[in-house]
């Protein structure tokens, strides 16, 4: 089997990567960063057949530029996982930075939507059989269901995943192709991070208190999704620690 996964040098994208290889999953790897792409190419290699493209899933041309240039042992995808995205900002809607803004909508929606487009012909593979499906799991959030204050654009760009991914399952249905969303609740990540640009004071309080999720658990997750029986679709998951039981309901200590 070959997977591709977006946002593969840190997080979730990470940990599924590394699951995936002990389970000999080739892989093309995708992200921004080229240190750690080789990285983990070096590391990864060692286990499975490894391809790396460094490209931003918010520019179409390098998307296409990118999957185009995949060699012909990298061409025969099964699996899609649309991993990369993030939140920036945590702000009112009247305080909200229209940068933010654009920078998720064009991250988690256009981007998961850029990518999805170009892989397709890959797995739309006329040769798969009805016991090899090809597979897309995108990769929401509890917040494209669950509000919470100052998440406005960021919950509303995880809410079109969940609707993509309901509408891709009507579309792809006759397609050989099984699609599936994994929504996280609050995960240890460098999410933080990122949205709080860098601010790492801020960015740990948010796990503080209680313990969240780590990536190598939604990782297993995805990969449990991915190992089902052809006939199996693990269509929608949503999956919180254990002090978590809505958005913004936490039990911290």
């Amino acid at each position: 089997m070959l997977a591709l996964i977006t946002g593969a040098t840190s997080g979730i994208g990470l940990a599924t990567a590394q699951i995936f290889a002990e389970n000999n999953i080739d892989l093309i790897l995708c992200g921004r960063r080229t240190e750690r792409l080789s990285e983990l190419e070096n590391q990864l290699s060692q286990k499975v057949k490894v391809k790396t493209l460094a490209f931003d899933v918010r520019s179409r041309a390098e998307v296409q530029k990118a999957i185009d240039s995949l060699p012909k042992e990298f061409q025969n995808i099964d699996i899609l996982i649309n991993n990369a995205g993030n939140a920036h900002g945590l702000s009112t809607i009247q305080e909200g930075s229209l940068d933010d803004w654009d920078t998720m909508i064009d991250l988690n929606i256009k981007g998961l939507l850029y990518v999805t487009k170009a892989i397709l012909p890959k797995l739309m593979n006329e040769n798969r059989s009805e016991t090899n499906k090809g597979q897309i799991i995108n990769i929401g959030s509890i917040a494209g269901i669950d509000s919470y204050a100052n998440g406005n654009v960021y919950c509303a760009t995880k809410s079109a995943v969940a609707m993509l991914s309901e509408t891709m399952r009507i579309d792809l249905l006759k397609e050989n192709i099984k699609v599936s969303e994994v929504k996280p609740g609050l995960v240890e990540t460098e999410f933080s991070m990122v949205r709080f640009k860098n601010d790492e004071d801020r960015a740990e309080k948010v796990y503080q208190n209680y313990t969240p999720l780590t990536a190598q658990d939604i990782a297993e997750l995805i990969y449990f999704v991915v190992s089902r029986p052809a006939h199996v679709n693990i269509a929608d998951v949503l999956i919180l620690p254990t002090d978590q039981a809505k958005s913004a309901l936490v039990n911290k200590r």
